[in-house]
């Protein structure tokens, strides 16, 4: 699969970000790259078309240099969700399921019900504590929903957190009193609400390439 790392989610070319420090032992944590995310007429429009091509990059990246790696499942609890156990959407798409157990270093299988990985079995964080992990790097779908979340309390649980935001997507959704933000401004939102508020570092996948050896 070939890899389009240099392409950002949102408007216009980002600046090239500061160096990155990647910890021997960083962890890539994969959130929800399930297949029921393809069902568009679900969902709606998405955004960041190269996220997945990102993602299987920095997979390999991790595999190849024995870092460890966590694939994270939502199992949702409700009736007609794509991602319901038993559905076929459940399933993690082709080009992460035929990368699980290729690597040298440790992997983790997190299942989970709840936006939070860290709310999944196995415990994530005892995972982490035991291993002597201290920097993780959160990727996968939805940026604002579980991307967000899991990055925000790995934050506040003392983590240091990346997010590479091309290495995400997420789509359009309507809210309250008639809003309604396209996936790209709900990515650049979630950008500015991490890196601003001091959750997390955000970051690219080229930046994070780079430094992975």
């Amino acid at each position: 699969m070939r890899s389009n790392h240099g392409n950002a989610p949102s408007e216009g070319s980002p600046r090239a970000p500061e160096r990155t420090d990647l910890a021997p032992n960083a962890a890539l944590v994969v959130v929800d790259v399930q297949r029921g995310f393809e069902e568009e007429e679900f969902w709606g429009p998405r955004d960041n078309p190269a996220a997945d091509e990102n993602i299987a990059a920095l997979i390999d990246a991790w595999q190849e240099t024995g870092r460890p790696v966590v694939f994270v499942r939502h199992d949702s609890s409700r009736p007609g969700s794509p991602l319901r156990p038993g559905y076929g959407g459940n399933d993690f798409k082709e080009y992460v399921r035929r990368r699980r157990g290729q690597g040298t270093g440790p992997e983790l299988l997190v299942t989970k019900t709840v936006n939070s990985a860290f709310y999944g079995t196995p415990d994530l964080g005892a995972w982490f504590d035991e291993a002597g992990i201290r920097q993780i790097v959160v990727i996968g779908i939805q940026t604002n929903m579980c991307v967000e979340t899991t990055a925000r309390m790995g934050g506040n649980l003392g983590y240091e957190v990346l997010v590479p935001l091309d290495a995400t997507h997420t789509f359009d959704l309507s809210g309250p009193f008639g809003w309604h933000r396209s996936a790209a401004e709900l990515a650049r939102a979630t950008a500015v609400t991490l890196h601003g508020g001091g959750f997390a570092r955000v970051v690219t996948t080229a930046g994070l390439l780079a430094v992975c050896r």
